[in-house]
């Protein structure tokens, strides 16, 4: 994979691509969570860069994307995404988007309906305003300060312990974690900006309806936030098809990574056939 560079009004964005990008197959565009970066997917992209078109960043604000200005929205980031793939001379793009990821994928989707090809959520939730309470709006404006004032050693073992059921996972998560450690006012920055972007892009009410194949893929043991409770809803009232992974937390890519290359394989082949 290849370290590239986008430029924005804000900053710089830093992403990786695949040597062989070949137009005429389909791009995978991996898109972390929250204070996650582009290792997040590494089992991902291993598996999938000889096959496909695969794409993964640091998102805006995190790891290499630094220094950024955090005046951007959700609707940016999808926008900025967008971007790259022009850039890069790719179409057909089928966003696997994890927890926060998945909102710009549903913001790509509201975006550019008729460019996605396929959108997986890994442990992500639904974007529609329907799906949540005025106080979890409320309380989503209002987690930077929580965020600069918890005591960073806690910070980090609820983060890495939280969000992973495995040694693998959990290393993986504290090791993206230690890039902000020095500079715990970035790290709250990053996660109060994302968590009010995210409400502000609900709050707008926007249909955020998938118009092409989709895919929910949840943890059995995801703790963070509601993400249980909002996939079941999620695959109630819309169909979309879920799959619950046995003992993965809410980075189930990386607590069950040869499960979810399987799954997302299977999937793929399915977006491949409908379009030839």
């Amino acid at each position: 994979m290849r370290e590239k560079i986008w430029e924005t009004p804000c900053g710089t964005i830093h992403y990786w691509i695949n040597d062989r990008a070949d137009d005429r197959k389909l791009t995978l565009v991996f898109l972390p969570g929250l204070t996650a970066d582009h290792r997040l997917f590494e089992k991902q992209t291993a598996y999938f860069e000889n096959k496909y078109n695969v794409v993964v960043w640091d998102a805006p604000g995190h790891a290499a994307s630094w220094p950024f200005e955090f005046s951007f929205t959700l609707m940016d980031k999808a926008k900025w995404v967008d971007g790259i793939l022009y850039a890069e001379g790719l179409g057909k793009p089928v966003i696997i988007g994890q927890s926060m990821g998945g909102y710009v994928g549903q913001a790509y989707a509201e975006l550019y309906p008729e460019r996605l090809k396929g959108f997986v959520s890994l442990d992500s939730a639904p974007l529609q305003r329907s799906f949540v309470t005025g106080a979890e709006l409320w309380l989503l404006k209002r987690m930077e300060p929580v965020y600069r004032h918890y005591p960073w050693k806690w910070l980090l073992r609820s983060g890495t312990r939280g969000v992973s059921t495995t040694e693998y996972g959990r290393k993986l998560m504290y090791d993206m974690m230690m890039t902000y450690d020095g500079d715990q006012e970035r790290y709250a920055k990053i996660s109060g900006h994302g968590f009010r972007i995210l409400a502000e892009a609900m709050e707008a009410d926007l249909p955020y309806r998938l118009q092409c194949p989709a895919l929910l893929i949840c943890g059995e043991k995801d703790h963070a936030g509601s993400c249980i409770r909002y996939n079941k809803a999620w695959h109630q009232r819309t169909g979309i098809p879920i799959r619950w992974l046995k003992n993965a937390g809410h980075n189930s890519n990386t607590d069950s990574p040869q499960m979810v290359n399987q799954i997302l394989d299977a999937f793929i082949l399915k977006i491949e056939e409908q379009d030839h």
